[in-house]
């Protein structure tokens, strides 16, 4: 299991179509099974999908994505989205999180990939960087030190 006192950071170039929709899935799976994190991998897998179909979708050019993965000293994981757009992702607030309807609208064909980060993760959001912007999310370390032990049993008193 990753120490996490000690940073450790994987960075991905994915393509500008949608083959890194795909492709993002593959290796946030493998990097997540290969390093024994402890966090729910369909969860990590079903965002990320979403931040990257989002960079594709609404971002201009054909500029290589770069997905980034990294454990967080909470022992969570934080995974971002890079693009070469500097302007801010549609449905975030002025700090960068997630705003608007907890729910969409049910006739909506999207919106609810926003709703989905922000139920789904421990936290969300975008910055500024250098050469566009990064969205991202934190996934929480999940407890299966619990579900692994079997319940211990009290005796009876009779």
């Amino acid at each position: 299991m990753p120490d996490p006192s000690h940073a450790a950071t994987w960075r991905f170039a994915l393509p500008h179509t949608t083959a890194a929709v795909p492709l993002a899935r593959a290796l946030i799976r493998n990097t997540l099974a290969d390093i024994g994190a402890p966090v729910d991998g369909d969860t990590a897998e079903l965002l990320t999908a979403e931040l990257v179909a989002n960079a594709v979708r609404h971002t201009d050019g054909d500029e290589p994505i770069e997905l980034v993965v990294e454990l967080v000293p909470t022992g969570g994981w934080q995974v971002e989205v890079h693009d070469q757009d500097p302007n801010p992702p549609g449905g975030l607030d002025g700090l960068g999180r997630p705003e608007g309807p907890k729910r969409p609208d049910g006739l909506a064909e999207g919106g609810r990939g926003l709703l989905l980060i922000r139920t789904l993760s421990a936290d969300a959001g975008y910055r500024p960087t250098p050469y566009g912007k990064a969205v991202w999310f934190i996934l929480p370390p999940t407890d299966d030190s619990a579900a692994a032990e079997p319940p211990t049993e009290r005796p009876t008193e009779r």
